[in-house]
């Protein structure tokens, strides 16, 4: 996520638009099937939702949570119905008496209600900690190592009308409704056990794991809406649309809606590309648009094919100049004017730097996991030095040396302090978060490639994309991994800028 992302940057460039208009499908007059039904094991709804390279990812991943989730939005757009059926695997090494889900709408300023909970159709009471955030559900007997079960249940959910908290990630504001983490969330097991706590204001909220989406969404007609994943089919209900998309691998599910949203589409390579905005903001939607197929190209070669068949780019009313998520990001519609200036520079500075940035999300926290809220550099730093070097590879040095010198800014606002870029979020203020992740931590990888070499740094950070693809990274595993690679001890500059004294 931008914390509010901006980047001072000395770069002009000549929007060159080659997108058209997309034509909307033609609903049928009929209820689609019921894809919802599918088999767990069934995966090949999800196949024509990846490039050809990632499709075998599908006869992998063993274990991982499929969720079947169904979404009725109301009339008055803030009020939103669910029910949830996830198969859920233990891939750990040890049984577990229990399951925790996070509800995080209960702390974004909104508010999820769960009922009808039962474990393999047997009725169960949870219980709720972290202000009603984390559900604990016990199980009748423990689950064993490579043992499955169903978890179903409905929800509710009401939206906060406003954008104050976590950036408006949740929100109905403005005639765009936002709906981040709006279903019940398996969280992370991992050596911490289940892995949960309240977010920081200045963060990311979730840390998950990878895991297959199918989602239905009913909503009124009038609504575009845009998701993560694959359509799978469409129809009319009354008055209202009844989608149904395929999401996965993914680490969660987003959506966005509006009546206002107009759409423009190209192509890269096996990618369609989307952009949704206002009719007014149409000059920033195919910016954006232009911006995002750049950047694709230059991190398909760079790291890893980009996964998915689709990205898309939305406008949004978000605090953040710019959010990812799984093959979607979200960015702050008043960076759209391509004519106008913000924070003292061409929006269309930022609006790049932005677009740019929240697509290499896509590697680094799509592809890439790790743990937001306690390693935030391995996805947030590592982005902003793809950003940096997104603008070497299409500008050269000198469009290079402009983001290059917005960083050292950044970390010039805490006087250069020398604090470790491997803290917790919670452990920063809100001024060293920002100087110390976004700035610093950047710069920590600017140094690691000097000191592995050119080459061998390339190298490394290809076979990081590869050994960490779908999997949770580690800052102990990315430094094994380099290290691997130069055949060095990189102890001693891992010790000078990521871990604590």
């Amino acid at each position: 996520m931008k914390k509010l992302f901006a980047s001072f940057l000395s770069l002009s460039l000549a929007l060159v638009s080659c997108s058209l208009l997309q034509p909307k499908p033609t609903p049928t007059s009929t209820p689609p099937t019921a894809p919802l039904e599918t088999p767990w094991d069934d995966r090949s709804i999800f196949e024509a939702g990846l490039v050809e390279s990632e499709q075998p990812t599908l006869a992998q991943l063993d274990g991982a949570s499929v969720y079947h989730l169904d979404f009725e939005i109301a009339d008055d757009l803030f009020h939103v119905t669910g029910a949830e059926e996830v198969r859920y695997t233990n891939t750990e090494t040890v049984s577990l008496n229990e399951v925790h889900f996070r509800l995080f709408p209960n702390i974004l300023g909104g508010k999820m209600t769960v009922s009808n909970l039962t474990v393999d159709g047997q009725s169960v009471i949870p219980k709720y900690s972290l202000q009603n955030s984390l559900m604990v559900v016990p199980l009748s007997k423990p689950l064993e190592p490579g043992q499955s079960i169903t978890l179903s249940m409905q929800y509710a959910v009401t939206v906060p009308q406003t954008v104050d908290l976590n950036y408006g990630v949740l929100a109905y504001f403005e005639d765009v409704l936002a709906l981040a983490h709006a279903y019940p969330m398996i969280c992370v097991y991992d050596d911490e056990g289940w892995n949960a706590e309240i977010p920081p204001q200045s963060g990311d909220v979730t840390y998950a794991d990878t895991a297959f989406f199918l989602v239905r969404v009913t909503a009124p007609k009038e609504l575009t809406l845009v998701m993560s994943g694959r359509e799978v089919s469409r129809a009319e209900a009354g008055q209202n649309q009844v989608v149904v998309v395929a999401n996965g691998p993914a680490r969660d599910f987003y959506l966005a809606a509006s009546p206002e949203y107009e759409e423009v589409f190209q192509t890269e390579g096996e990618v369609t590309i989307r952009s949704f905005a206002p009719e007014d903001l149409s000059g920033g939607a195919e910016f954006a648009l232009e911006i995002a197929s750049k950047a694709i190209r230059v991190f398909n070669e760079r790291y890893a094919p980009y996964p998915y068949t689709e990205f898309d780019i939305v406008a949004t009313p978000t605090l953040a100049l710019g959010i990812e998520y799984p093959g979607l990001i979200a960015i702050a519609d008043r960076i759209y004017d391509v004519d106008d200036e913000y924070g003292g520079a061409p929006t269309n500075v930022y609006l790049e730097s932005t677009v740019v940035h929240e697509v290499g999300h896509q590697w680094f926290y799509g592809l890439v996991g790790d743990d937001q809220l306690d390693d935030p550099w391995l996805d947030e730093s590592l982005t902003q030095f793809v950003t940096l070097q997104y603008y070497e590879d299409e500008y050269g040095a000198d469009g290079a040396e402009g983001f290059r010198s917005s960083l050292e800014s950044r970390w010039a606002r805490v006087g250069n302090a020398d604090i470790p870029i491997g803290l917790p979020v919670a452990d920063y203020s809100g001024v060293e978060y920002s100087a110390i992740v976004y700035g610093r931590g950047p710069l920590f990888f600017v140094a690691l490639k000097e000191e592995m070499g050119p080459e061998v740094f390339d190298d490394f950070l290809k076979k990081y994309a590869e050994t960490f693809s779908w999997e949770i990274a580690t800052p102990g595993g990315m430094q094994s991994l380099a290290e691997e690679q130069c055949s060095c001890d990189l102890q001693p500059i891992f010790e000078k800028w990521v871990y604590p004294p």
